[in-house]
């Protein structure tokens, strides 16, 4: 039987800056502190399972270079076990990175693509892992990836399809990027992706269905017509869109399921960076547990609470265990 996670896709330096608010052009602001770590979508994934299961396997697949960055990158995968066979190391260019910059309230980013760029289909061909989910994101920030393909329409798209047939459940994960290039590349994705987990706004350009009011409100009421779009997009198996009010899922059968987030209080708030991948890693680690629907979602969003701690991306991760004493004595928003 599969167990276990494949993450392919961005693996990045961070470079975390928490700085006292974010000024106006021309101005300065002060940093409070500043550290390096792991980010992009896989390790993110990979970092936060790894906390909340030792024994979850786990295994790695991307491009990083033949510098202090990779060598950090690899160092913190093998701190947590996980497989970096696929990790392929890419001479003469540099380890992707982003300067992050975490002010009170939100998040900024500053990216250098670097070995990321270089990914491409490929690289998996030998590619054997006995995982039962094959990830891979940030789809519109790997550029041989999201390259047009006559026959599937993008990279992306052919090695999903590759990968389903080889008997991955693949899930797939985006950067919120402009419209014009979201719908393309969700349109040659979709249909060999089984499981979708998107926040709202990338569920908007998907859809076409602005899923805020113009105050910013939530419009819960359309989030079943969004995931209902995303199917007719011809998604495989489930559809997760979160939002920092909760998440709402619906399954290939039209099962609906809505839960509200983990509440939490400003001041708790160490940063928002990786808080959507420590929700994603919570779903995935309760579907492989084969833990219902509602239950999952509840699970993401506590993984997601305990990242909102930290100012890094999967610095807040916690022992499973952690999240299900969170989950019975925690308070949740309202919806």
């Amino acid at each position: 039987m599969r167990d276990g996670i494949l993450a392919a896709g961005n693996w990045i330096a961070d470079r975390v800056k928490s700085v006292d608010r974010w000024p106006g052009e021309g101005n300065l602001c002060s940093i409070l502190a500043e550290e390096r770590a792991p980010g992009g979508g896989p390790a993110n994934i990979l970092f936060d399972l790894a906390a909340m299961d030792s024994s979850y396997p786990l295994y790695a697949a991307g491009r990083i270079g033949e510098d202090a960055d990779g060598d950090f990158l690899l160092a913190e995968a093998a701190k947590r076990g996980i497989d970096t066979s696929l990790l392929r190391r890419t001479p003469g260019v540099a380890t992707a990175y982003t300067d992050v910059i975490s002010s009170p309230g939100s998040r900024t980013f500053f990216h250098a693509a670097g070995a990321d760029a270089f990914l491409c289909a490929a690289d998996f061909d030998g590619a054997e892992a006995e995982a039962e989910f094959f990830y891979l994101g940030y789809l519109l920030l790997l550029r041989s990836l999201d390259m047009p393909d006559a026959e599937f329409g993008t990279g992306a798209a052919r090695l999903l399809a590759a990968m389903r047939k080889r008997g991955f459940r693949t899930v797939v994960d985006f950067v919120s990027g402009s419209p014009d290039r979201f719908r393309p590349a969700a349109e040659a994705a979709f249909p060999w992706t089984d499981i979708l987990i998107i926040n709202e706004v990338e569920a908007a350009c998907s859809t076409g269905i602005g899923l805020r009011s113009g105050d910013g409100t939530l419009a819960a009421e359309l989030l079943p017509e969004a995931l209902k779009r995303l199917f007719s997009m011809k998604v495989g198996e489930l559809c997760v869109i979160h939002f920092p009010e909760g998440a709402a899922a619906m399954t290939a059968d039209g099962a609906y399921t809505l839960t509200p987030s983990c509440r939490i209080d400003r001041d708790e708030i160490a940063g928002h960076n990786g808080a959507g991948d420590a929700f994603a890693a919570g779903v995935l680690y309760a579907l492989a547990k084969r833990l219902p629907l509602e239950e999952a979602l509840r699970v993401g969003s506590a993984s997601s609470y305990f990242n909102l701690k930290s100012p890094t991306a999967s610095g807040g991760a916690v022992p499973y265990c952690r999240i299900e004493e969170h989950l019975q004595s925690g308070e949740f928003n309202l919806l």
